[in-house]
């Protein structure tokens, strides 16, 4: 993985800058201490490990955060040991929504998402889920190809 402080792409920057600030964001985060890249499409989709000092014991000081043209997340590191599995998970979570939304389902017990969960956003948020999917996740290792 690569510190932020070695990203070169601006683009690629911008999305570890946009990881860190949605991990501030949160009530449970005190602070951000680091953000590497573990895997990004310069201006469209980022992977990021990022360790945060938390407000309380209970919370990881590590996690997954995914961002870029779909909605921000972050998933724990024990279920999600690879970039790859952190993108699968983010997938598996952003596909529940999908489904809550297109079937009218409550929408309290999933993964939060800013957006208006209408029908417009659950498909646009499907083709970009269906896009990493076959693209991304289910590629070889070889070849997937990222930018710093």
């Amino acid at each position: 993985m690569i510190p932020a402080s070695q990203i070169k792409n601006p683009e690629v920057l911008a999305l570890a800058n946009e990881a860190s600030a949605f991990i501030s964001s949160q009530a449970w985060c005190k602070k951000v201490t680091a953000v590497r890249l573990a895997w990004a499409c310069a201006g469209v989709l980022g992977v990021f490990q990022v360790d945060l000092q938390p407000t309380s014991a209970d919370v990881d000081s590590t996690l997954w955060v995914v961002v870029g043209d779909l909605p921000p997340a972050y998933l724990v590191l024990d279920q999600s040991p690879s970039w790859k599995d952190a993108l699968r998970g983010y997938v598996a979570e952003m596909s529940l929504w999908v489904r809550a939304v297109k079937g009218g389902l409550p929408l309290e017990d999933l993964i939060p998402v800013a957006a208006e969960p209408s029908h417009e956003h659950a498909e646009m948020l499907a083709s970009r889920l269906a896009f990493i999917e076959a693209r991304i996740i289910s590629a070889g290792d070889g070849d997937v190809e990222g930018d710093t």
